[in-house]
């Protein structure tokens, strides 16, 4: 469990064919002190929860599935590829996004993105059955970085992404067309499931 609270860009040094077919290996370079990182921890990868499956004091390796390359914009990753690194939460560390799962639910992409004062308006594009869990001042996680949502339009949504976001994740380099993971907030999909349940 995360809380889209981006602590490091890391940043692909390699991409190899994983164990079977359609799996890849990805090594990433990253910031973050390695050494106390045990072997199998989560760590977010651009919003996708991936396990450590080799390490060293600056970088880790992790193994991706066919079936999560093709679910996730992870099949787009190659070397030189930055994405936002965020450890697991801890019981007792503090929620200063909102509870992010690490399992994407789908994949939208960047309609536009325009200056506002020191911010800048991202507008993204959600898939048809995403749309609806989708609210205006609801919490979204967009390539893993805890975000709150501004407006919304059919499928559009709008989000304001201050310099610091900016800074700090990698959507400072950011280009329209530009795809990224997506992960609605489990609360709406609950509330959804729960007005879909036949009444007795």
């Amino acid at each position: 469990m995360f809380t889209g609270i981006v602590t490091d860009i890391g940043e692909i040094t390699s991409m190899t064919p994983g164990g079977q077919s359609g799996d890849r290996r990805f090594v990433v370079r990253t910031k973050h002190d390695m050494t106390p990182v045990a072997m199998g921890a989560s760590i977010a990868c651009s919003g996708c929860c991936l396990t450590v499956v080799e390490k060293g004091a600056d970088w880790f390796a992790v193994e991706v599935s066919g079936e999560t390359l093709d679910k996730t914009h992870l099949g787009d990753w190659a070397q030189g590829s930055r994405l936002n690194l965020e450890m697991s939460l801890k019981l007792g560390d503090e929620l200063g996004g909102h509870l992010v799962y690490g399992h994407v639910d789908g994949v939208g992409r960047i309609v536009s993105m325009t200056p506002e004062g020191g911010s800048v308006r991202f507008v993204f594009e959600a898939p048809g059955d995403l749309a609806r869990f989708i609210a205006a001042k609801g919490s979204i996680a967009i390539d893993g970085i805890s975000l709150t949502v501004n407006e919304v339009d059919g499928n559009r949504f709008g989000v304001n992404i201050i310099s610091h976001t900016q800074a700090m994740t990698n959507l400072g380099r950011a280009k329209p067309g530009q795809r990224v993971n997506l992960e609605v907030d489990m609360l709406a999909r609950y509330v959804q499931r729960l007005l879909e349940y036949p009444k007795s």
